[in-house]
């Protein structure tokens, strides 16, 4: 079998194992197929030397949490994040990948008043106890919305995009970006139609065609010129990507508008007021790894957020919290053993709360108990003298 990766890229590892400590399910395991070379490994082994991809081969890729910190470590540039999702897109065109169900769950992230009626019903079972222990344990202590305020537009200065999950559950972080930006200077505007879903958990489980089309909607519900701002570590992730996903001028010339909006803001933290009095609030800053590994833009939370709270880092180098997306309600099990380490590295650094700039991570942490803001809200609590 083939996989969908480029050979000049699958040859590029040179099996040194500087990627090893950053990888969260080889910490864990400690075993080699269960790290970044022990995966291309199997993965030369499928694509040149034609051994079958057993139902070892999909563990072995599936258990991945695709975090890329082995990116930001590798001295020779591997891509491993492109070898991924080849491999799992090759997987699932043949069958061997992503059941029925979650292609059906998939489906309907594409369709938000489903997702927002789907949000609802979940809230009603919150609260007549009736959701089973299990995903009660991916939601966190806090009950789901039962009514989300509708979100208003105000102006055209800059686009924010809203999303699935993020609109749904946590549509309270948009309204607070939209008061910041305001105080700033800058009006929002608010996408149209066909900006239901960015993909991005599409690509993360190998449905790449589906991923495109979503990507196309969602380039056509945001027309113009205007910078596109992302307040979603993952979604700012994959809508940067759509120049490669399509590999069209369009697609590059819409992802070259997307911005985190703390990576947009930060080049203009004057136009924003200063705090009232030094704040005495310590917030420990918990780097999305889509936003530090794949953006790149994790240092801009810690300029927007310094002016008006006391950042506190955490001391285990961005090792990813176990969220990936999906990946904590599908492997619940290695996903909390990835979290217990990130909750350790909370305890040591003594903060009042975590600011974390991605709702998967937000809601897993959240689950194991801590305190999480996001870091817009932060900024709006104290501009407004919370």
């Amino acid at each position: 079998m083939k996989l969908g990766v480029v050979d000049d890229e699958l040859a590029a590892c040179v099996a040194c194992g500087l990627c090893l400590p950053h990888c969260p399910t080889y910490r864990v395991t400690g075993e080699e197929v269960a790290s970044p070379r022990g995966r291309i490994a199997a993965m030369r082994e499928v694509h040149w030397e034609g051994a079958e991809p057993d139902a070892a081969f999909v563990r072995f890729m599936d258990a991945c949490v695709q975090c890329r910190g082995c990116e930001t470590a590798c001295p020779s540039s591997v891509p491993f994040g492109r070898l991924m999702e080849g491999t799992r897109d090759s997987l699932a065109a043949a069958g061997r990948f992503t059941p029925w169900w979650q292609r059906v769950g998939m489906k309907a992230l594409g369709h938000h008043r489903l997702v927002l009626a789907g949000s609802r019903m979940l809230g009603v079972a919150q609260r007549a106890h009736l959701v089973p222990k299990r995903v009660e344990a991916q939601l966190g202590a806090s009950d789901l919305p039962m009514h989300v305020e509708p979100l208003r537009a105000t102006g055209s200065d800059v686009w924010l995009f809203t999303g699935c999950v993020m609109d749904a559950w946590l549509r309270e972080v948009h309204s607070a970006a939209i008061r910041v930006l305001a105080r700033a200077g800058f009006g929002v505007a608010l996408p149209g139609r066909g900006s239901d879903c960015c993909g991005a958990l599409h690509v993360h489980a190998g449905l790449t065609d589906d991923a495109k089309r979503l990507a196309e909607r969602v380039m056509r519900s945001m027309p113009g010129d205007a910078p596109i701002l992302v307040d979603s570590a993952g979604c700012g992730a994959a809508m940067k990507d759509y120049g490669h996903l399509l590999n069209t001028p369009e697609a590059r010339a819409f992802s070259a508008r997307v911005f985190d909006i703390h990576e947009w803001l930060a080049s203009r933290m004057d136009a924003l007021p200063a705090p009232a009095s030094p704040s005495t609030l310590r917030v420990a800053v918990q780097d999305p790894c889509h936003l530090r590994h794949v953006q790149k833009a994790h240092l801009p939370v810690r300029t927007v957020l310094a002016p008006y709270v006391q950042v506190v880092e955490l001391d285990d180098e961005g090792l990813c919290c176990g969220a990936g997306g999906a990946y904590s309600a599908l492997h619940p099990d290695m996903a909390g053993a990835i979290r217990a380490r990130k909750m350790e590295a909370i305890g040591r650094a003594n903060a009042d709360v975590v600011a974390s700039a991605n709702p998967g991570c937000a809601l897993h942490l959240a689950a194991a108990g801590a305190a999480i803001v996001h870091p817009m809200q932060l900024v709006d609590e104290a501009l407004d003298g919370r």
